[in-house]
């Protein structure tokens, strides 16, 4: 009796848990393709999480985030924050819609999808609160006195104050509009009166004033097509040339010259020694070629490893000056001398340098099933060769990449016996990929080169079984499994992307 009553006692408290466990909301709402597009529809700000459950960053977030949307969601209105598992094949179309390229990335979605912004702040749960809670706020503030600017202005980051004799017009519309598309990177004011700014003279008709704390430290602008003032506010808010270090102060100006659609010198070297010599020299040009199509960057040689192993240097060769290239090209001048720079940028315009091309050595053996392809042979070896080619661009680091290497072996083992068919890998971080031929975001990237040079990007299941057929159904060949390859990869698909190294 007594042990069948410890057991009642046992099960009602089991059961008094589970109720509790049942109870408990989660208030950060689970999204996915069945429901995706309807909840968007239905919010006119909601927050959005994309993540991967392998993440740490993400796991690190998860809690934060949760607290963060329990807080907001009796906010006044209440703001949603919501989650999309993009490691789930289902949801993989929301990844690539929402150009996700790392992990977690979050979005600020408004009028219903109709506007994306970029979360860019906090990702601990005071923060995420503070910094949403702002965002619901007017995208631009109005200005009514001197003191007015002075108690709001922050002259550590950029500001666009647009000036207008009325609140009303095309020109304060247009205004309205780039705010609120952009008000998670700068500071938007508005006002009647130009006096009311710390610098500049009155003005005459409608103006953008952009203040910066660099260089010139405020620019006019009086064009108010909409394309036009983002265009503007991109091109002013990097400096005339931006510094690559230590000083937290840069980086949002190193990832502003990034995110350029312009061509990018970066001369890095060593600050200690050098920068004193190099830096009149480098501005020159930087002045020389403002509004032509090219942004500057200098960097310490000591902070820029990453760009080093990015770009296929070494350390020994700074001074180097890089030209990297909307379409990817690079050209490359090691050991530049501060009365080479301009002499250099000239013939680069010019036309009479030769693009700079990152290549690990063609390997003097390559008799896996997956042979090793590198940018020195992929002329030979795919886009010329004759052969039906699957090509792997892959990370080392690719969690997903070496999931999918023992299926490409095996599907490489099936067709051992076909010269026609040939599986390859390209390692895309040691190795430069053509822009024009191959867009790679993320990996692991599959393109199917036909033996007529057809290219197609694969985007079918990563089972051995789905990639066989693929290849069976574009080249008219059949293959016979080899029956002395165990099959070890359980059935199923891979989930979402690696992301790609950045800078």
């Amino acid at each position: 009796m007594a042990f069948r009553g410890l057991a009642s006692v046992f099960i009602i408290m089991c059961f008094l848990c589970a109720s509790e466990a049942q109870t408990e909301k989660e208030h950060v709402l689970t999204l996915g393709k069945s429901n995706f597009s309807q909840t968007i529809a239905n919010h006119d700000f909601i927050v959005v999480e994309f993540y991967a459950p392998w993440c740490g960053h993400c796991q690190r977030l998860a809690p934060e985030y949760e607290k963060a949307a329990s807080e907001l969601s009796s906010h006044d209105p209440p703001i949603v924050l919501a989650k999309v598992d993009v490691n789930e094949e289902e949801n993989r179309d929301l990844a690539t819609e929402y150009k996700i390229q790392g992990f977690p990335t979050l979005k600020v979605l408004r009028n219903g999808g109709k506007i994306i912004q970029d979360y860019k702040g906090p990702r601990e749960a005071d923060g995420i609160i503070s910094y949403l809670k702002k965002l619901l706020g007017p995208a631009s503030a109005e200005i009514t006195s001197p003191h007015d600017f002075s108690s709001k202005f922050d002259q550590k980051k950029i500001s666009i104050v647009g000036i207008f004799t009325a609140f009303s017009g095309e020109e304060y519309e247009n205004f309205k509009t780039v705010a609120e598309t952009l008000r998670s990177d700068y500071e938007f004011y508005h006002t009647q009166d130009a006096k009311h700014l710390p610098r500049g003279e009155a003005v005459s008709k409608p103006t953008l004033r952009l203040l910066k704390p660099f260089d010139e430290l405020f620019v006019d602008f009086q064009d108010f097509d909409v394309e036009a003032i983002k265009k503007f506010i991109e091109t002013s808010s990097i400096p005339l040339v931006t510094i690559f270090d230590q000083n937290p102060e840069n980086h949002p100006y190193v990832n502003k010259f990034f995110d350029s659609s312009d061509d990018k010198a970066m001369l890095f070297l060593n600050f200690t020694t050098d920068r004193n010599s190099f830096e009149p020299k480098y501005q020159d040009a930087a002045k020389f070629y403002k509004g032509k199509g090219i942004s500057f960057l200098m960097g310490d040689a000591e902070t820029s490893g990453n760009a080093f192993q990015y770009f296929g240097l070494s350390p020994d060769q700074a001074p180097v000056l890089v030209l990297q290239q909307a379409n990817s090209n690079k050209y490359l001048k090691p050991h530049i001398q501060a009365d080479e720079v301009a002499s250099w940028l000239s013939d680069y315009k010019d036309g009479k340098l030769k693009p700079f091309i990152k290549s690990e050595p063609i390997p003097e053996v390559n008799d896996e099933p997956v042979k090793v392809v590198v940018t020195a042979s992929l002329d030979d070896m795919v886009l010329k060769s004759g052969k039906n080619v699957l090509l792997e661009f892959y990370a080392p680091w690719c969690g997903h990449c070496k999931n999918l290497a023992p299926i490409l072996e095996e599907v490489a083992v099936s067709f051992k016996d076909d010269a026609d068919v040939l599986i390859a890998k390209l390692d895309a971080t040691a190795n430069d990929v053509p822009g024009d031929l191959f867009e790679v975001e993320g990996y692991p990237t599959l393109y199917f080169i036909s033996a007529s040079g057809n290219k197609s990007k694969y985007e079918g299941g990563r089972t051995k079984e789905d990639i066989i057929e693929f290849i069976q159904k574009n080249t008219g060949k059949t293959v016979e499994q080899a029956s002395d390859v165990k099959d070890t990869i359980q059935s199923g698909t891979l989930g979402e992307e690696s992301q790609k190294d950045e800078l």
